[in-house]
């Protein structure tokens, strides 16, 4: 096996310079940087990175612990976290820390012993143990998709990064109050989750704006699974007076609630109505296609790496925290048509089972027509992937 001699021998060079050129710690002149280049291909020299990782301290590599890393969602920020490590030159240790607070420390300490660089965590329910440990051995930590307040000012202690959930969330329950329900239900996610109690606080928000009163019937906790969706949803469709319409906060929990629906021989949204958080590749596919809130999964991945980059550049900066805008993506599943091409008008409509139901009037007319007390404002017409103007990404 060739080593970094043999190639400063055949490039006629030292083996610092060879250092040099391979780990860019000092500029080379463009000429003896080719003839190193060219030694390393013909020899077929590997850098041992082991070895280059004690001199250094560093081991080019970051750690990634994310739960249920089969959900689409997670799948698709797993792919930009290694298309943006891969880019800046880091390998990717992956582990699952099954949304289990202790397995989630317990697999932390295992990645940190490896001696990751630093890492990239989709943090439990209860992450206490998970911070405490990261605290007590300074590690550079981004925190994934869900948020936690870890000081006593409610600044984050560590950098991180998510989409926003709240204001996308309002934007579903207005949307189906504006077709004329009365009776929108939430499958809220895991509790303790800050993704379940932004969702939660955008279902609220929802209504206010709508001028609809909250009823603690209509929330349910799918706990952030299929299994419990359905269950969830069950349990909806049980009440005497069930709700017309249906928000579920998750891409899984969309799943599990279809599944009860179907069972019960429900159509959607003749019966009742559906929107969803989180888009997924065969969202399109159903029949109807479903209306959702789609978070832009790779660049969540993607800048989680970035914000780390920045921490091992920067270590005494204050940490951050990075919000990105989702889209509304307008189908069919709410009750609205098939959406008109670009330059055309919409003509939504309420589903069948929405309480006082009426026919609504055109986009031109509804703004200045007498609205029935507790009925939303509707809104304005969407593209089929129109990004939620009012959410912006933020930095905190």
């Amino acid at each position: 096996m060739a080593t970094m001699a043999d190639v400063a021998r055949s490039a006629g060079v030292s083996v610092a310079t060879v250092s040099h050129v391979l780990n860019g710690t000092r500029p080379v002149l463009p000429h003896t940087r080719q003839a190193v280049l060219d030694a390393v291909d013909e020899l077929g020299y590997t850098p041992n990175t082991l070895a280059r990782s004690l001199v250094t301290s560093r081991t080019r590599s970051i750690g990634l612990a994310v739960s249920a890393i089969s959900n689409p969602y997670f799948t698709e920020i797993l792919q930009g976290v290694e298309a943006a490590a891969l880019e800046h030159g880091y390998s990717l240790l992956i582990a699952d820390p099954h949304d289990d607070p202790a397995h989630e420390r317990k697999v932390v300490q295992l990645l940190h012993e490896r001696r990751v660089d630093g890492m990239i965590v989709a943090p439990s329910a209860d992450p206490r143990e998970l911070i405490t440990y990261l605290a007590r051995h300074d590690v550079p930590t981004v925190l994934l998709d869900r948020v936690v307040d870890t000081s006593t000012d409610g600044s984050p202690r560590f950098d991180q990064v998510c989409a926003d959930s709240a204001e996308p969330v309002a934007r579903l329950v207005t949307h189906l109050a504006g077709l004329g329900h009365r009776r929108i239900a939430l499958v809220a996610g895991l509790p303790g989750l800050s993704t379940t109690g932004e969702r939660l606080a955008g279902y609220r928000d929802g209504l206010a704006a709508a001028g609809l009163a909250h009823d603690d019937h209509l929330v349910v906790h799918g706990d952030s699974e299929s299994a419990g969706a359905e269950q969830a949803t069950a349990a909806l469709l049980a009440l005497a007076t069930p709700p017309t319409a249906l928000v579920t906060a998750n891409n899984t929990m969309t799943i599990g609630a279809l599944r009860a629906l179907q069972d019960r021989g429900m159509s959607v949204p003749d019966d009742i109505a559906l929107c969803c958080f989180d888009d997924f590749a065969w969202a399109d596919l159903f029949s109807p296609r479903l209306t959702a809130i789609a978070q832009p999964s790779r660049e969540i991945g993607a800048q989680a790496v970035r914000v780390l980059l920045d921490r091992l550049a920067t270590p005494d900066r204050p940490a951050r925290t990075v919000r990105l805008p989702c889209t509304f993506v307008h189908r069919t599943s709410c009750g609205c048509p098939e959406q008109p091409r670009r330059g055309t008008a919409e003509q939504p409509r309420p589903s069948a089972r929405s309480e006082n139901a009426r026919t609504p009037a055109s986009p031109e007319t509804r703004a200045t027509s007498e609205k029935p007390e507790g009925t939303a404002k509707p809104l304005p017409s969407a593209s089929p992937e129109q990004p939620l103007s009012s959410v912006k990404g933020t930095v905190s």
